[in-house]
């Protein structure tokens, strides 16, 4: 037998389903069959004590001093309903005056008596020496001046036949009920569970070539469709990122493939020449130029590989901006002199970010590097520290021929070049801009691309917050 946990969700939701309402039906049972017998009890006491009254005025006692039940005339004759009841007088001593021939030898018993008072009646349920049950009433009355106690019994087995009666008919209908209640609530359960049954066949068929297929979401916008949707948007992300995976994989093999090939290549022509020092000198420097760009290369996948997994650990810093920058720009500024490039570093030294240290020098290197590449002999750099309202922007702009419009909601995407045979001129591999967009993210700041520059290109990197540089602060 299966355990409860390997049940299926139908299997459970009727168990569940006939536990509660068994629970409820059985309390509903008993709660009726109890407020039935009180009620039917109620109705008994009330019907014996107009019984009693009626009994009371028919006591004479003789000149003997007995205790008799008779009529006072003709037209008030003794009710034939006190012979069917047990009838019994006593003195307030307790001497038995009087019984009725239904009751014999029996004795109503003691115990608690009215108290004194013309309307005051005591009730109780008693068993006489027979076993038989029967309620009680009695009430403190005056015949003719002596005081005496009247007892009227009235047989319960009635009373409790039909209590039984009822009670009986209520539980034994209480199977048959759970029964109708239990097929109703499986067959609610799986109607309810089609739509799931449903999605679990749809995802079944979804596979790594059918990322696009979607699960139909109802119009009804129970959970089910919440359901439904929140599955739509997890094959939406897979899609996309099976799309960016076939896309990082595609662009790394031909980017790995050129490099490759130009050592391959360049080693064959140089074993077919004759030796020549000068011929072999540039042979070993193209193969180098080659090597370095692989390097390169690898590098910038490494990193990528390392933001895709998440596998980093932000160690979070102040950082005065302007010093960090001009740090950084003289580690570049060999670069630039290489291609008499003028370099200027300008802005306001009391800026304080509050960012990863590393992360942040390789994200300003990438953007340097990039704009001493693609700013023409003689050009001019300008990397800028200013406040923007509450916010602090790091700008580089370069004096190169700048981006189109159509390539500029692409030009941070992997491997993502505007001009494949000058980016490769240069040396570029087309992860630059993505590394760096996503050494800002990760600090919390944005990487834009001003839309307005019509010469050249700025690349703004924003952080909405910052700190002064106070002592307090850099510490």
């Amino acid at each position: 037998m299966k355990p409860p946990r390997a049940w299926s969700i139908r299997t459970r939701l009727t168990l569940w389903y006939l536990g509660v309402l068994s629970a409820i039906l059985f309390l509903f049972s008993c709660g009726i069959s109890v407020v039935m017998f009180y009620q039917l009890r109620t109705q008994l006491d009330e019907h014996a004590i107009e019984e009693l009254e009626t009994v009371e005025g028919f006591f004479r006692f003789h000149g003997d001093g007995r205790l008799v039940l008779e009529s006072i005339d003709h037209d008030h004759p003794t009710p034939a309903s006190a012979q069917e009841r047990f009838i019994e007088v006593r003195s307030p001593e307790g001497a038995v005056l009087y019984r009725n021939e239904l009751l014999g030898r029996r004795s109503l018993g003691g115990g608690l008596e009215p108290e004194e008072g013309v309307n005051q009646y005591s009730e109780r349920s008693i068993r006489l020496e027979d076993g038989l049950r029967v309620r009680l009433i009695s009430r403190r009355h005056t015949v003719d001046g002596r005081p005496t106690i009247i007892r009227l019994g009235f047989n319960e087995s009635m009373l409790w036949q039909r209590f039984f009666r009822v009670a009986g008919g209520l539980f034994i209908g209480l199977p048959l009920v759970l029964g109708l209640a239990g097929l109703g609530g499986h067959f609610l359960a799986r109607r309810a569970l089609i739509p799931v049954a449903r999605m679990t066949r749809r995802v079944q068929e979804i596979n790594a070539d059918r990322l696009h297929s979607r699960i139909e979401v109802s119009e009804s916008n129970d959970e089910l469709s919440e359901l439904a949707k929140a599955l739509n948007h997890t094959l939406e992300r897979l899609e996309n990122s099976f799309a960016q995976l076939h896309r990082f994989t595609s662009d790394a093999a031909h980017e790995l493939r050129t490099p490759l090939t130009a050592l391959r290549t360049v080693g064959e022509v140089g074993l077919q020449r004759r030796g020549d020092s000068a011929r072999d000198r540039e042979v070993i420097e193209s193969m180098l130029e080659e090597a370095g760009r692989l390097t390169r290369l690898i590098d910038g996948l490494l990193t990528v590989a390392r933001a895709d997994s998440g596998r980093f650990r932000l160690e979070p810093a102040p950082l005065p901006l302007l010093d960090f920058v001009q740090d950084i720009t003289a580690l570049l500024i060999v670069l630039a002199e290489e291609k008499e490039q003028d370099l200027v570093v300008n802005g306001e030294p009391h800026i304080v970010v509050q960012a990863d240290r590393a992360i942040l020098r390789q994200v300003v290197i990438n953007l340097l590097d990039n704009a001493i590449k693609y700013s023409p002999r003689k050009g001019k750099i300008h990397v800028r520290v200013l406040t923007r309202g509450s916010d602090v922007a790091l700008e580089i702009q370069d004096s190169g021929p700048g981006i189109p419009a159509e390539h500029r909601d692409k030009v941070f995407d992997r491997f993502y070049r505007t001009d494949d045979a000058r980016a490769r001129d240069t040396g570029g591999v087309g992860v630059g801009l993505a590394i760096a967009k996503w050494g800002v993210e990760v600090n919390g700041g944005r990487l834009e691309l001003d839309p307005e520059v019509r010469h050249g290109s700025v690349f703004r990197v924003v952080f909405p917050h910052f700190l002064n540089n106070t002592s307090e602060s850099v510490q």
